[in-house]
């Protein structure tokens, strides 16, 4: 049966957005093969799992362990492989996270199947998978079909809109009991990083600060902007080496790649790495004093003016305008 299979992911017993966002997109994909949209998770279930019918999911396969409440790559690949073997699906996708990064290729190499990576868009021609990826640090897109039986693709986070296909319908949860066979390395621990704040790579919204930002006690002024909007703060590789901000919060082909649906460029001039973490932002607003930076050539919205001026009058204006 043409059924496309969805690996989940949850984080403290709850599915994650980016889960939501691909079982929608699996649903309507797999109306065009005749088939439906099913999704998997590996350990505990989520609290919610059942909501994702409403997202068009018809079925969600637990497969539970004692040695799999925590991430293990070889023991999540081997009890999916022993799914996708029972169930037969045609398209398995995944997420271009850090979990689906390290997971897929090595499930794809298993199954023997094609995989494209870092999609932007998944599409149904000719009764197979169509998925569309960046090339180049993203100046160039191509299509790419697949020739294996099993298509497997991973899609950044954003890139579909979590459409409610029947609200109120519950999927159908299956609990599996599953055999990871024996682990060459067990994850003891997982530690949790200080911050609520979501992550870069799933924002929707992120303010990003460059070399401009002069101290580090200066993003003070984009955080009380992230608050208001609902964003995450960023930083371009030149903050980051200078010292203002940390590693994990660099965009850019050396950071992390960002996909959300507003980026606001603080101060970031915008090289070729910067733009490769950031491009396929669905509205960017670049604020630079030099009229000449590159990144207002790909910016939707620009400002030529100072950051420190503008990004609190940009604040208090969100505040206003969210107010009413």
């Amino acid at each position: 049966m043409s059924n496309i299979l969805v690996i989940g992911e949850h984080t403290e017993g709850k599915v994650k957005k980016v889960t939501f966002e691909l079982a929608s997109k699996a649903s309507e994909l797999a109306a065009k093969l005749g088939g439906q949209a099913e999704v998997v998770f590996v350990g505990a279930s989520p609290q919610n799992a059942a909501e994702l019918g409403s997202y068009g999911a018809k079925k969600v396969y637990v497969l539970q362990n004692v040695k799999l409440e925590k991430y293990n790559t070889e023991g999540f690949t081997k009890v999916i492989t022993d799914l996708i073997g029972e169930t037969k699906p045609t398209v398995v996708l995944g997420t271009a996270s850090p979990f689906g990064r390290d997971l897929c290729p090595r499930l794809a190499a298993r199954l023997g199947a094609g995989l494209a990576s870092d999609c932007t868009n998944l599409d149904i021609q000719d009764g197979k998978l169509l998925a569309t990826r960046p090339l180049f640090s993203g100046k160039a897109f191509v299509d790419v079909k697949f020739e294996s039986s099993l298509q497997m693709a991973t899609s950044r986070p954003n890139s579909f809109v979590a459409s409610v296909v029947a609200a109120g319908v519950s999927a159908e949860v299956v609990a599996k009991d599953s055999d990871p066979g024996n682990l060459r390395a067990v994850m003891k621990e997982i530690v949790k990083g200080q911050s609520d704040k979501v992550d870069l790579t799933e924002a929707s919204k992120i303010v990003s600060g460059g070399r401009a930002m002069k101290a580090p006690e200066n993003f003070k002024i984009l955080q009380e902007l992230a608050d208001v909007i609902g964003a995450t703060v960023g930083a371009s590789r030149a903050a980051v080496d200078s010292g203002y901000a940390p590693h994990d919060m660099q965009v850019g082909q050396t950071g992390k790649v960002v996909n959300p649906n507003l980026y606001i460029a603080c101060g970031i001039s915008g090289a070729i790495q910067h733009l490769a973490g950031m491009r396929t932002s669905k509205v960017i607003v670049a604020i630079n004093k030099d009229p000449e930076a590159p990144l207002f050539q790909k910016a939707d919205y620009g400002i030529v003016g100072d950051l420190f001026q503008i990004v609190p009058l940009l604040t208090q204006e969100f505040k206003r305008a969210l107010a009413e």
